[in-house]
């Protein structure tokens, strides 16, 4: 293997398991106040199945009506030139100048997207509105991770891609036991869909898996913002998940950059 190739395929690993052994939910109680603790038991299991369907919603809309609009918000023609122009130099020659234009493209959309996302949560929880902004927030992951992808060369519009991208969603905001299994579960998915393999997916059901990790981790987060003021809190965990959902999927989508190159030498 190429030297460049296999210091960028033993760092990007590195990366990949210090993710994955982060602290159990440190990324949710960095943010939120010492309340959290005491209003957790206090949420009804109503509440829970309320989100549970308005994950399963918000996901239906983006994926199914959602894509045509949220690629008016970026140049999608641009981003595939831009990988085209790249990949080209870094078949030509693989340095590590290559490949930080194609980390540098990919990071630029996780750092509008973000403030964004905090942007949105903050002024509805201000305004004590808690689930009308769900599918906006859905939109900002969804848009991130396609952005992301494009960034490395992978499109986003087959419905196994999208299973992916599903399964990228949950496994970056689980933790432990759960995530490494999903991890699993998204590495050979992956080498499905690059070796062009026949599977079967059902995006309904991938669909409501999401929802259902998504609402237990926002569970307490969204219950806040529907409280006038305390709501802003919910701002700050939307910037949060957000963030550790771009990076999540910078590092997968980078991976499997950098494993069709592996695979390509053999």
């Amino acid at each position: 293997m190429d030297q460049q190739l296999n210091d960028q395929w033993n760092d990007i690993n590195r990366k990949e398991q210090k993710f994955l052994q982060q602290s159990d939910k440190a990324f949710v109680s960095g943010t939120l106040s010492p309340m959290v603790g005491k209003l957790q038991d206090k949420i009804p299991k109503k509440l829970k199945d309320t989100l549970d369907a308005a994950f399963y919603k918000g996901f239906q809309m983006v994926f199914e009506k959602g894509s045509p609009y949220i690629e008016k918000t970026y140049n999608k023609d641009k981003l595939e030139l831009d990988f085209d122009v790249n990949n080209y130099a870094i078949e030509k020659r693989m340095n590590k100048r290559h490949i930080k234009r194609l980390d540098r493209q990919s990071g630029q959309s996780k750092l509008v997207n973000s403030s964004l996302s905090a942007l949105e949560g903050g002024v509805l929880g201000l305004l004590g509105v808690g689930l009308p902004d769900i599918p906006l927030f859905l939109g900002v992951i969804v848009k991130t991770i396609y952005e992301i992808a494009l960034s490395y060369g992978f499109q986003y519009d087959p419905p196994e891609e999208k299973a992916y991208i599903l399964l990228l969603i949950s496994c970056s905001i689980t933790q432990g036991e759960t995530q490494q299994e999903l991890n699993k579960e998204l590495d050979l998915l992956s080498d499905k869909l690059d070796h062009d393999l026949e599977f079967r997916q059902e995006l309904d059901q991938s669909i409501k898996n999401t929802a259902n990790h998504l609402s237990e981790a926002l569970l307490t987060a969204k219950f806040l913002q529907g409280i006038p003021l305390v709501g802003v809190i919910g701002g700050a965990v939307n910037y949060s998940i957000l963030n550790r959902t771009a990076k999540f999927a910078r590092i997968k989508y980078k991976k499997r950059y950098l494993l069709k190159k592996i695979n390509a030498l053999q």
